[in-house]
């Protein structure tokens, strides 16, 4: 069963989001030397990188030995301020010794590449980061953060595309009904390795699409009911995004 935890505001779940990711790198570093995290953008999941780079808790984490990784991307040209990888860079990367070597950013329009080409490229990659107790072809990432939409869309899985149903771990995906309607994203079975999946929703908008996301909705209706981790599924929302939950689900009093 996925945990709830709910905060104030948007500000307050962006702060304690990023003091959650430092805990778990810097307990996956512990355990095993290095740490695999899948960044997601949006409003949300831009506002956690800038509260990470902002507190001094960062200086705990070893980024020269994190692997960085995008659950989706808009197939548009590098550096475009709409791609989620030039977000994460303006509002983290560029504040941390991070190895540019283990940066992995999905392929831009301009590289030469055909969506569907890119998408086996970013598949090979992942699979080249795999190790041998993964017993498959992507990483068990240890956190993977997702936004969720107002149509409980999660990276670029939207309801009823047929991107729902594919078993590869990336897929080009066309017609997204959010522009740009040409993306990349990783699929269901591909989010499901992450160790944690991490749900992260803020404002009124997002408070129907919770409230189907944590319940036993069909995945191809609401592609958020199917991303799960195989150790942990939080959900952390603000009070308007949680304002639909049913009241038998529990959760921490908001901070």
């Amino acid at each position: 069963m996925p945990f709830v935890v709910v905060h104030q505001d948007q500000d307050l779940l962006a702060k304690a989001v990023a003091a959650r990711l430092v805990t778990r790198l810097v307990d996956a570093q512990s355990a095993g030397g290095g740490a695999h995290v899948v960044l997601t953008g949006g409003g949300v999941g831009t506002a956690v990188l800038a509260e990470l780079a902002a507190t001094p808790a960062r200086d705990a984490v070893d980024w020269q030995n994190v692997d960085i990784w995008w659950g989706d991307e808009r197939y548009l040209p590098s550096g475009h301020e709409e791609r989620n990888e030039t977000g994460a860079r303006a509002a983290l990367l560029d504040h941390v010794d991070v190895d540019e070597r283990r940066v992995h950013p999905m392929p831009a329009s301009d590289s030469g590449l055909s969506p569907e080409d890119a998408a086996r490229k970013y598949a090979e990659e992942l699979r080249k980061a795999t190790r041998p107790d993964d017993h498959g072809d992507v990483p068990s990432f240890d956190v993977l953060m997702l936004g969720l939409g107002p149509d409980a869309h999660v990276a670029s899985l939207f309801p009823g595309l047929p991107a729902l149903r594919e078993s590869r771990p990336v897929v080009a995906v066309h017609g997204a009904p959010k522009p740009p309607p040409t993306r990349l994203s990783l699929t269901l079975p591909a989010l499901r390795t992450a160790e944690e999946v991490w749900i992260l929703a803020a404002g009124e908008s997002k408070a129907k699409a919770a409230r189907l996301a944590l319940s036993d909705a069909d995945p191809a209706e609401v592609p958020a009911a199917g991303a799960r981790g195989k150790q942990r599924t939080l959900f952390v929302l603000d009070r308007a995004a949680a304002g639909e939950l049913p009241p038998d689900i529990s959760r921490p009093a908001s901070r």
